[in-house]
């Protein structure tokens, strides 16, 4: 229907409603003008004439919306609102109008939902704009927008979200079409929201692709829960009063959603609950495979109708290769009748998920099986229908088939099956009785030690708990043959109600670990349970009751009983790797722990107390390697953060060396003495020696990448360092660290574009993270994007906390983008923390440098360089001083700095 016919419907629709129900069909039937379509429309809508004219407030109708709501005075370029300065319209509907803006007090760019002067006096149409806003700032999830507050001022009425770029859903399927790979990222994206969305009692109730935000960078957002209901019986399977009418209020009875994406109990104005946002995804995931909407008609009765008493067209009449696994999900999420859909989210995206690596895994088979040398390909062998795949012989299939095309094929065959029959007799006859017992578990070679819960009823023993699970980690890590996810990939999971299987497809292990401690005076019970997820079975499970003067024994004989129960197979060498203690003392260990899981915190107090800890473990035994490493890394990131590199880093490398006379073996001490060498001494040969050394003693340690990435940008070799920094990612792929590193060295390459992508996925796993944040702006700033740059420093800080190194770059942006009096403000801001805190000079030259004095940037650099600050380091290949590169005092400060 085009924009013409729709101001007919809307004209004629007028005019029948202000005449009583009685006449309005005979009204409709003698003044539509001979147009059939409007006539049509006009007495679908009166069908439902009591809620006719809120129906077409919703997309459903697209272009009726603004004519029956009526034109609204819009919002004026640079009008402020609140403490919201108006930039522009975003888009507008029966719900109110979408204006980007920018937040004075955060600096940051915001999407500034109003609602219409004319809705804010019905208090029904308020309760539920209001609901909007806590049902969507309840959630906390990547894929869901991020509401920041609502508000009113001047009678208007407003929700701040976050302002994402992009295009929607709907926008995507109009242009190119979504390869499988891609239709099937996009719909794990939106399931992922809607279990977190379900977990939170929470329905959408209007799926569709116009509520699904793609940025560029792939990321999906749901938006607009603006019809949403929180379930006020989470633990009910149904909520009761749902409304399912195109109707700004719930009451039973009435239909609400957009006609092509509602589900069937939606339609009839039935109770909805959790599935019938499943079934609405559905039609979308339907929509995206086919390019086609499972449903349609001329009108929105005729899809209701469809969607209630017919079928879709089946995937493989429009999509012969879709695998038929994808059909099935479609097929299942699409049921009538709800008992038979897909009765959670979870259980879609799980299934979702199985697909998705099952296609990979096809597509990595179908690659290797175009690889040279590979097996002589076989005769297809079908059933003779068109929809069975071909099936592909295997390679004792092609033997067997071999020997039967010769003659005596039969009786060699023979002796063969009776030769394999004796031997296995043979072999289940002698083997050793603890093999028998573990016949039935193929050797596993990846698994994850999960966080251990912490059952003793008191916060004050959680360090016991995560410190055996760190230890854990760290023996089973020296096994070459065992793949072991690091502690910041399992951590991630602490306190989830996450199950063994997704947490296995997320990491990509076959095994998973879990452990459950209880402290109880001087004893300790543990138990713990190995899960092979693929069979879904348990292979082995322990309880372990011991003294705690019997930990540092317990500790090895966990590791021991984990790797005979993988049926990893232990050299000699692995064997004492397993069997080392680092001390025999079992409260300087609990110390050592203490320490550790105060030193993962990061904070400066919580470094400080680590230290204590350290320095409390070695007074009882003073020998203990592991206490002198714990030394060195707390001062270590110290002096990154907190203190003056001169005050930090002399204290890193002095315990660092205690930690290598007393244990050469100790690859974390090797790598802390390179990052010394590196950021502090500036000794370059020295940094590589013991980065080589902690390699050759632990290759899986992603921390090495991360000390050798920095490495090589140091040396103006990028490349090399994003070769480091993808290795990195590939042992830790959750880790914050290794995937912002990746970002940097990206960026450090001068691959701005790659250094954006890889930096975006990183905040969006942790928006909290600052180094992520920072470089991420860094790189955008590269490509004259100064508004974006500027909006990513602003949001970093807001998401963590005013820090500096984000501040300086803030103020950076500022001077280029042309704002010289913000960046001023951000000098004077650094100049306050630095009453307060150690900000490294060098910060200071990020502004200056910006603004185009040289004469202050240099003045600063040379401050940063008395400091030792280890931002120089970096400094051959940082973009940010490129205006300086042929400055003779620029050239001088490298040669002094030894690069």
């Amino acid at each position: 229907m085009i924009p013409d016919q729709w101001q007919k419907v809307k004209e004629l629709l007028d005019a029948a409603l202000k005449r009583s129900p009685d006449e309005r069909r005979r009204f409709v039937g003698e003044n539509y003008n001979g147009d059939e379509a409007v006539r049509r429309e006009v007495e679908s809508l009166l069908a439902n004439a009591e809620d006719a004219a809120v129906f077409l407030e919703q997309p459903a109708v697209g272009e009726v919306a603004e004519a029956i709501v009526g034109k609204n005075e819009k919002l004026r370029v640079s009008q402020s609102l609140s403490h919201y300065k108006i930039l522009k319209l975003l888009g507008e509907g029966g719900m109110g109008e979408v204006y980007l803006a920018e937040d004075n007090r955060l600096e940051r760019f915001v999407a500034l939902k109003i609602l219409p002067s004319a809705f804010a006096q019905d208090a029904e149409r308020m309760r539920r704009f209001v609901q909007e806003a806590k049902a969507v700032s309840a959630l906390n999830h990547p894929n869901i927008l991020t509401i920041y507050e609502t508000g009113e001022t001047d009678n208007t009425n407003y929700i701040a979200s976050e302002y994402v770029e992009g295009e929607t859903l709907s926008e995507r399927l109009r242009g190119e079409p979504l390869n499988l790979k891609a239709a099937l990222d996009v719909a794990a994206q939106i399931a992922s929201a809607l279990q977190a969305a379900h977990g939170a009692g929470i329905i959408h109730r209007d799926i569709k692709p116009d509520n699904v935000m793609i940025r560029p960078d792939g990321f999906v957002k749901l938006l607009d829960f603006g019809i949403a209901k929180l379930t006020e019986n989470k633990s009910a399977p149904i909520d009761a009063e749902a409304a399912t009418a195109v109707k700004a209020q719930t009451k039973t009875g009435m239909i609400i959603g957009t006609a092509n994406y509602m589900s069937p109990e939606q339609a009839r104005g039935k109770a909805v609950d959790a599935r019938s946002d499943i079934f609405s995804f559905g039609l979308v995931l339907y929509e995206i495979l086919a390019g086609k909407k499972a449903f349609a008609g001329e009108n929105a009765m005729d899809v209701i109708s469809s969607i209630l008493h017919k079928e879709p067209v089946p995937l493989s009449q429009l999509m012969p290769d879709v695998p038929r696994e994808i059909e099935r999900i479609v097929n299942k999420a699409l049921k009538k009748d709800c008992e038979e859909r897909y009765q959670t989210a979870k259980d879609l995206l799980i299934d979702l998920k199985d697909a998705r690596q099952e296609l990979e895994f096809q597509n990595k088979l179908e690659r290797s099986n175009s690889a040279p040398f590979r097996e002589p390909a076989a005769t297809p062998i079908t059933d003779g229908t068109a929809t069975d795949a071909a099936h592909t012989t295997s390679s004792a299939e092609y033997i067997v088939t071999e020997i039967k095309n010769h003659r005596l094929g039969f009786v060699i065959l023979s002796v063969l099956l009776l030769a394999a029959i004796g031997f296995g007799y043979w072999f289940f006859s002698n083997r050793p009785a603890d093999t028998k017992q573990t016949s039935n578990t193929k050797q596993i070679e990846s698994i994850a030690v999960m966080p251990f819960v912490n059952q003793s009823g008191s916060a004050d023993t959680e360090y016991l708990s995560d410190g055996m699970t760190e230890t854990l980690i760290s023996s089973l890590s020296q096994l070459s043959q065992l793949n072991v996810k690091s502690r910041s990939s399992v951590f991630r999971y602490k306190g989830s109600n996450t199950d063994a299987r997704q947490i296995a497809k997320e990491l990509n292990v076959q095994a998973v670990l879990n452990g459950r401690v209880v402290e109880r005076g001087s004893e300790l019970s543990l138990y713990v349970e190995l899960v092979d997820v693929a069979a879904d079975k348990v292979i082995w499970s322990q309880t372990y009751n011991r003294q705690m003067t019997n930990l540092v024994a317990l500790q090895t004989e966990i590791a021991r009983d984990v790797s005979g129960n993988l049926q990893t197979k232990l050299s000699g060498a692995d064997g004492r790797k397993l069997a080392k203690n680092y001390t025999e003392n079992a409260e300087a260990y609990q110390l050592y722990l203490k320490g550790r899981y105060h030193w993962n915190k990061h904070t400066l107090e919580d470094l400080q107390k680590g230290i204590e800890y350290y320095n409390q473990a070695i007074e009882i035994d003073s020998n203990y390697a592991l206490a002198y490493f714990g030394l060195a890394a707390s001062y270590g990131v110290l002096g990154n953060n907190y203190l003056p590199p001169r005050e930090a880093f002399p204290k890193s490398k002095a315990y660092a060396a205690k930690a290598l006379a007393t244990d050469d073996t100790l690859s974390e001490a090797h790598t802390v003495m390179a990052a010394v060498n590196l950021f502090y001494d500036w000794d370059w040969a020295e940094a590589e020696k013991h980065l080589k050394r902690a390699q050759t003693l632990n290759p899986n340690d992603a921390t090495v990448n991360d000390i050798y990435g920095a490495y090589w940008d140091a040396m103006g070799q990028p490349d090399k360092a994003v070769a480091e920094s993808k290795r990195g990612v590939e042992l830790d792929s959750l880790s914050l660290l290794m995937n912002t590193n990746l970002g940097i060295d990206f960026y450090y390459a001068r691959q701005y574009d790659e250094a954006i992508a890889q930096l975006e996925k990183t905040v969006n796993l942790e928006p909290r993270y600052y180094n992520a944040s920072l470089y991420l702006g860094q790189a955008y700033e590269q490509k004259k994007m100064y508004q974006k740059a500027i909006a990513t420093f602003q949001k970093g800080m807001s998401q963590s906390e005013r820090n500096p190194k984000l501040l300086a770059s803030l103020g950076h942006a500022y001077a280029l983008s042309g704002e010289r009096d913000k960046a001023q403000k951000a000098l004077d801001e650094l100049r306050e923390i630095s009453k307060r805190q150690y900000v490294s000079p060098y910060l200071f030259a990020v502004v200056y440098a910006g603004l185009g004095d040289k004469d202050q940037t240099f003045a600063w650099l040379e401050k940063a360089f008395q400091d030792r600050s280890f931002f120089l380091i970096w400094l051959k290949v940082e973009p940010l001083f490129d205006p300086l590169r042929d400055d003779s005092r620029f050239q001088d400060l490298l040669r002094r700095i030894g690069l």
